[in-house]
């Protein structure tokens, strides 16, 4: 019998398996998924880039003026859906989320979701010109 890491997507097929999961998230929580979300992967993080994010009345409402209202109401879906977003990509991924930030814009319409994900084992390699918090 495969072991649950064996049964685990890879590659393209991850990256899709969390576009899709997050899209089936949002979905339950507000009534409709995106149409557009792609995912990158990197050593410490995932991130998934949402496109037509809101719904109809929503969409409505950032037309009134009113997009302040609509990104509140978001966040606080953010906030509730928190725990089965990590874990969602915990499981498929197979790693711990240690961090998860979530944001949108109204006009246009985007979102992002960002895991930071705990170390694998690797060193972390700066950037540079990054910084660190020893003196």
């Amino acid at each position: 019998m495969a072991s649950t890491s064996d049964r685990r997507p890879t590659g393209g097929g991850l990256t899709v398996a969390l576009s899709n999961g997050m899209v089936q998230l949002l979905r339950e929580y507000t009534g409709r998924g995106q149409t557009k979300a792609r995912t990158t992967i990197g050593r410490d993080h995932v991130l998934i880039m949402l496109q037509d994010t809101l719904t109809r009345g929503e969409r409505t409402l950032v037309d009134a003026g009113y997009p302040e209202e609509v990104l509140l109401t978001r966040r606080r879906f953010q906030e509730v859906m928190r725990p089965e977003a990590t874990g969602m990509v915990e499981e498929l991924t197979g790693r711990r989320v240690v961090g998860f930030m979530s944001d949108n814009h109204a006009n246009p319409d985007l979102g992002v979701e960002v895991f930071t994900l705990e170390p694998d084992g690797q060193p972390a390699a700066l950037e540079e010109g990054a910084s660190t918090d020893e003196g």
